[in-house]
């Protein structure tokens, strides 16, 4: 575990960072996903620097395996930001003995004894809303919060967390991968969960719960306790695998006046 820096504020960021992106081989046999580049930086800087300047967060987390860890150290010590930064490793070696999603966050409580609220994100997108504006709307309804954004295509839907809300953006009902989804509302992996219900991923993982996807959690938090969902229109991009990887670069490289060889990794 490696840190840099810790205080005291009441909202902390996790940054979900353990997979082994077996969809973007061969790029990331040896480089994990979430440090792949994109216009010239590592992907996770844009989640550093969106997380950064809510200005709630001073200390954020992030959860790898032992592959990469020595890798996320080193870009650990590159970052020029002014939040606490701390690397944690899941001990975990191979793809094929990963602990899933809700695992890592469930590892991350228990090591770094949170106790405060807390960001979740997943460190292989980049979103193009302002996690300002999410934390104001997590701040004004004072229960755990997912994102949401409008979805057409039911083949995505499908592969993804879908949400049905009330008026008042209340979700009244949450199906990880649905194959029937009965709204056209996905959830992207942003989450913000209060501090009363750390203690509950770990009584959903004990109950027999799915460790994989944050959705699964979701699913069963719903009919625990209220849960609201931030919907936002603006774009969201997931590196998923190889063909969503140079979508992104081609999308943010036309944004960079003077785009150069270090833009993205060669996936010709």
């Amino acid at each position: 575990m490696q840190f840099r820096g810790r205080s005291g504020n009441n909202l902390k960021a996790l940054i979900l960072a353990a997979g082994y992106g077996t969809r973007v081989y061969p790029l990331t046999m040896d480089l994990p996903k979430a440090l792949l580049p994109v216009a010239g930086k590592p992907v996770i800087n844009y989640l550093v620097e969106e997380i950064e300047q809510t200005g709630r967060v001073d200390d954020i987390f992030v959860v790898t395996n032992n592959k990469f860890f020595d890798q996320f150290e080193d870009w650990m010590q590159q970052l020029d930001v002014r939040m606490g930064i701390e690397i944690l490793n899941d001990g975990t070696d191979y793809n094929e003995n990963r602990l899933g999603a809700i695992g890592d966050i469930a590892l991350t409580i228990e090591k770094a004894n949170l106790k405060d609220n807390l960001l979740v994100a997943a460190s292989d997108n980049i979103f193009g809303f302002s996690f300002k504006k999410l934390c104001r709307f997590y701040e004004e309804q004072q229960t755990d919060c997912i994102t949401v954004r409008v979805l057409e295509d039911v083949r995505k839907l499908r592969t993804t967390g879908v949400a049905e809300l009330d008026d008042a953006f209340r979700v009244i009902s949450f199906t990880e991968k649905p194959e029937s989804p009965r709204s056209t509302l996905a959830c992207p992996p942003v989450y913000i969960f209060r501090n009363d219900t750390l203690p509950l991923i770990g009584e959903y993982l004990r109950r027999g719960g799915n460790p994989d996807a944050p959705g699964f959690f979701i699913e069963w938090l719903v009919g625990q306790k209220p849960v609201h969902a931030f919907q936002f229109d603006e774009p969201r991009y997931n590196i998923g695998d190889l063909e969503l990887y140079r979508a992104v670069c081609s999308v943010f490289e036309q944004n960079v006046a003077e785009p150069t060889s270090k833009g993205c990794v060669n996936h010709a």
